[in-house]
């Protein structure tokens, strides 16, 4: 499904990522772990196609198709979603109008009819139970006095309602309660089957609780320094990251 081949990005001339190969397939989840700076959310944020990045040199390649030059909102209506790191509020949209927007515009792409009100509201009732979203949040501008919890919740309900092929889920876990970890974890599990892909970005083990990946890599400096499964994520949260450091740097000298 995803293909990630030799990719180098920078800001501003300073070299985020150096190099990162990876390759993710329908009915995967990867967990990509790293301490702050590594480019993790560089990464997430260069697949959905976020400005502000120059990619010198790589490929992203997603069913087959080079991306690189394809608008974020193209890529979003071919199936990649990214569910934010930090959720801006939207004043003045109600969350309502912004999700209904949201999917008939995705269904205008693939050629199907537009909900009727009471059809999305059947479909928006039925995964806002999921992520235990009331209806007085639905009414409001979208995250606007939202709960940090909400806001995230939020963002999976979003996941749920478009169903998109390949979920980029930056660091969602950050700043939640175990009971708001747990729903939101609900809500991936819900959501991920063997023809959609998950890429999860996370400092901490803990939301591998819930979410069972396939696969764990680590950042390090711009680059994938380890690959394995669920365990090296268990490793990491018993040692941290500096036996990694130390192994790539008695690597390299």
């Amino acid at each position: 499904m995803l293909e990630i081949k030799d990719l180098h990005v920078s800001i501003d001339e300073t070299e985020i990522l150096k190099g990162i190969n990876l390759s993710v397939k329908a009915g995967e989840v990867h967990a990509i772990m790293g301490p702050n700076g590594s480019g993790k959310s560089t990464l997430a944020n260069i697949i959905v196609g976020r400005p502000g990045y120059t990619v010198t040199r790589g490929e992203v390649i997603f069913e087959g198709q080079n991306i690189m030059q394809m608008f974020p909102e193209d890529r979003a209506k071919e199936g990649i979603f990214l569910a934010m790191q930090y959720p801006v509020e939207l004043a003045g949209v109600r969350t309502w109008q912004f999700l209904k927007a949201s999917v008939d515009a995705l269904r205008k792409h693939r050629g199907e009819d537009q909900f009727s009100v009471r059809q999305f509201d059947r479909l928006l009732d039925e995964k806002r139970q999921i992520m235990q979203i009331g209806e007085d949040l639905i009414r409001r501008s979208v995250n606007e006095g939202y709960s940090g919890g909400e806001k995230k919740r939020n963002e999976i309900l979003q996941l749920l309602l478009l169903n998109p092929k390949l979920a980029l889920l930056d660091e969602t876990d950050s700043g939640l309660d175990i009971d708001a970890l747990r729903i939101v974890a609900e809500g991936v599990n819900t959501f991920k089957n063997s023809d959609n892909a998950v890429l999860l970005v996370t400092h901490y083990q803990r939301i591998l609780n819930y979410i069972t990946p396939d696969y764990v890599h680590v950042l390090l400096d711009g680059r994938i320094a380890r690959s394995g499964g669920k365990e090296l994520a268990e490793e990491l949260e018993d040692k941290g990251y500096e036996w990694i450091i130390k192994d790539v740097a008695a690597a390299a000298s």
